[in-house]
């Protein structure tokens, strides 16, 4: 629902309106405690949640069908209507037809601000894995829908409620208070309420209940209130079917905003002002999801789960009455008309195209797209680094995408360049040839990328602010990328290139400028995570653990090369939660064997300064906050980042709650013949550790801020030396 929620938030910007938060869960310790019979109850839950999940069926199928929209409270609308017309709104003076405050005053009297509907089909086997197939979708002010949009699922579908997750249990006071029969079963009634929850009133004790049926334990009925009065509901409803427990109904309604109106009495000059007439009229997100049409088994075959987790089948809304529960009411078909009509005088297609290629770190301007990753960057080598990477996307040719690159470093005062051309195969999933030809730089030693999506790029964002370690390579590649299946995507690469070292250094006594014909055969392993396509190509939808990134590297000494090596690196990122909260960790490394130069060993990611007296840093996904840069090498290395995320949450002022993170990162490797290298680095032979807290939140901001500082066998004398600070944006996330 969070994610829902933003998309909504953001479409709703795109028609000019600011809405107000929407309040979120804020945790303080207090000493009430739960009641140990719910909690004992609320354990069993946890236990048999695997159990009584759909998932544990050999097949199934079902549809949805949701409507989501903005609008005021259903109470309201004849209150509403009528003070227009006492008041005069519709007034000549204030008839300008803009996307304004005004103008949604005016959409409120006769329809909704925004609806969105979408029917699906959940297709699931114990062999295939699931399926999701948007039936179809439309979205008032939309031609083209925002498919990471439409791929959204609601939170409670086929996972634990937020309420019950045993990390969450600290947010929570939980009380059993009743025993009541619902659809002829018997469920036990758990009441709770937030943490911060201190003054309720005498009507309303409890920010929910939780109904659990007392046979199977399952849940069968969750119903969240908002801390304020009237600001929103969250009602979740199950179904008992084939002995498993699926979601049937789920309705949402969240305040977004107060809207005040007021009119201004007719004023003759030789009068006095008359009094304002005025009224406040809340805002409302309203959701309602339906499921229905379950099957257990389910008649489905090998070909229905090709391709991503979801797939489109239609998006004109034409065929929405065959999954309608209920028939669209005239203030909702108004919204079609009235909404579709603003979003073609205002153009919103393109601001909403805007908003999603955002999301994969792209700016869409008609038929190019901009990477925002290349806008601005900064390393030691180059300084400030400017550049512009443009791509001709699907509005030029759905096959064929050219690109260009240029980029600009003000302190090597160089202009770097790349040109590129993508041929796709097929329209169904990613499957493409692509050819460039490039004259860059890049830092030595780094571990490969290949694959990365936007979030973790930026979170490596500052591995080289402290490192001018850097080496020019000018070539020619040819390489073919294929999505075999949702999970697993395979690369093959074929290059050559000219290297040269730009810091003082020699490979063997044989200089530093070399010949380079190689390969690179690049694998992604994601098997849980959600993709959809789009005509865009592949979108990430959520992205779920374990993963893991793999890359050999091969070189050869024909058509000119000078090496005979073999590179490997892998890297394996997963997440586990427990009742002790929630543990991250990340395990990386790699080898060279036979003789390569210094660029194609491995750095060891140090975000530290040797020339400062105080180590500030961003956060990297790979790098240590306390280890100088550019200084270890090593042909053979491991490493580790481990996170583990406290089930306490705090708050200290704002909205925001905060919680700490503990951090330890670790690396050890050696490098066989230091003596090929002629220039000054020392190989990292020895275990490199430093641990680290992490407020997340920091002071309710959108940042974490870590204190890290090293420990075991680097450790010096210099406090200043082993101690440092990192920023990380809290998007970025572990």
């Amino acid at each position: 629902m969070k994610r829902i929620l933003l998309f909504f938030g953001l479409l709703c910007w795109t028609f000019g309106f600011s809405q107000s938060k929407v309040t979120a869960i804020e945790g303080i310790t207090i000493e009430d405690k739960s009641d140990p019979r719910a909690l004992e109850i609320l354990r069993k839950v946890s236990q048999q949640f695997r159990e009584n999940s759909p998932k544990t069926l050999d097949s199934y199928s079902y549809k949805s069908y949701e409507k989501i929209s903005l609008d005021i409270d259903e109470d309201s609308i004849s209150q509403y209507n009528k003070f227009f017309e006492e008041t005069g709104m519709f007034r000549e003076k204030r008839r300008k037809d803009s996307l304004n405050n005004i103008s949604a005053r005016k959409i409120f009297s006769k329809s909704k601000l925004f609806l969105w509907e979408r029917a699906q089909e959940f297709l699931y086997s114990k062999q295939y894995g699931e399926k999701i197939n948007i039936l179809d979708n439309r979205i008032s002010g939309l031609k083209q829908p925002i498919y990471e949009m439409i791929a959204l699922q609601q939170s409670n579908r086929d996972k634990i409620p937020d309420q019950l997750k045993q990390e969450n249990r600290g947010l929570y006071r939980f009380f059993l208070t009743d025993t009541l029969e619902m659809d002829g079963r018997k469920n036990f009634v758990i009441r709770f309420r937030e943490v911060n929850f201190k003054n309720p009133d005498k009507k309303r004790k409890y920010n929910g209940a939780i109904y659990i049926d007392t046979e199977t334990y399952g849940v069968k009925k969750i119903e969240n209130f908002s801390k304020n009065k009237n600001d929103g509901i969250i009602t979740s409803t199950w179904i008992f079917f084939h002995n498993k427990w699926f979601l049937a109904h789920e309705t949402v309604k969240l305040k977004m905003s107060n809207m005040k109106l007021e009119e201004e009495g007719i004023q003759h000059p030789d009068e006095k002002p008359d009094r304002k007439k005025k009224q406040t009229f809340g805002t409302y997100a309203f959701l309602t999801s339906r499921y229905f049409d379950y099957q257990s088994p389910a008649d489905n075959s090998p070909a229905d789960f090709r391709g991503y987790t979801f797939s489109v089948k239609n998006i004109r809304g034409n065929t929405l009455d065959q999954y309608r529960t209920d028939p669209l009411t005239e203030r909702e078909k108004n919204t079609y008309k009235t909404i579709d009509s603003l979003g073609r005088r205002y153009n919103i297609d393109n601001k909403a195209q805007i908003l999603s290629g955002l999301l994969n770190g792209q700016i869409r301007v008609g038929a190019v797209d901009f990477a925002v990753d290349e806008i601005v960057n900064y390393n030691l080598y180059e300084g400030f680094r400017v550049g512009l990477k443009a791509k001709l996307n699907e509005n030029f040719s759905p096959y064929f995408s050219p690109d260009y690159t240029f980029a600009y470093g003000f302190k090597d005062d160089k202009w770097k360049y790349r040109i590129g051309l993508d041929i796709k195969t097929t329209l169904e999933k990613d499957s493409y040839f692509r050819i460039d030809y490039y004259d860059d730089v890049t830092a030595s030693g780094e571990f490969y990328r290949r694959l990365w999506n936007f979030k973790m790029r930026m979170a490596n964002y500052g591995n080289n602010l402290n490192n001018d370690r850097y080496y020019h390579y000018r070539g020619a590649s040819v390489s073919y990328l294929n999505d075999v299946t949702n999970g697993l995507t395979l690369v093959f690469a074929a290059r050559r290139n000219l290297e040269e070292a730009l810091f003082d250094y020699s490979f063997r006594g044989k200089g530093s400028s070399f010949e380079n014909f190689n390969t690179l055969f690049t694998l992604k392993y994601s098997p849980n995570s959600t993709n959809i396509m789009t005509p865009q190509g592949k979108s990430l939808i959520d992205q779920k653990y374990p993963e893991l990134y793999f890359n050999y590297e091969q070189s050869y000494k024909i058509f000119g090369g000078d090496f005979s090596y073999m590179r490997f690196d892998a890297l394996f990122v997963h997440h586990v939660k427990t009742r002790f909260g929630t543990t991250g960790f990340r395990l990386y490394g790699g080898m060279v064997f036979g003789g390569a130069p210094i660029w194609k060993n491995f750095t060891m990611n140090g975000l530290a300064s040797p020339r400062r007296d105080f180590n500030f840093n961003l956060t990297s996904f790979l790098g240590f906050a306390t280890l100088e840069g550019g200084k270890y090498y090593n042909d053979r290395f491991v490493a580790y980042y481990l996170t583990h995320k406290l089930p306490w949450y705090f708050k200290s002022f704002g909205q925001n709650i905060s919680s700490f993170d503990f951090v330890l990162r670790g690396t050890i490797g050696d490098m066989d013949k230091a003596e090929y290298h002629q220039f000054r680095f020392r190989p990292l032979n020895h275990l490199y550790q430093e641990v680290g807290l992490e407020w997340n939140n920091f002071l309710s901001t959108y940042f974490n801020l870590g204190l890290f500082y090293r420990v075991g066998y680097y450790t010096t004398h210099n406090f200043k030396q082993n101690f440092a600070v990192q920023f990380k944006l809290k998007l970025l996330e572990f």
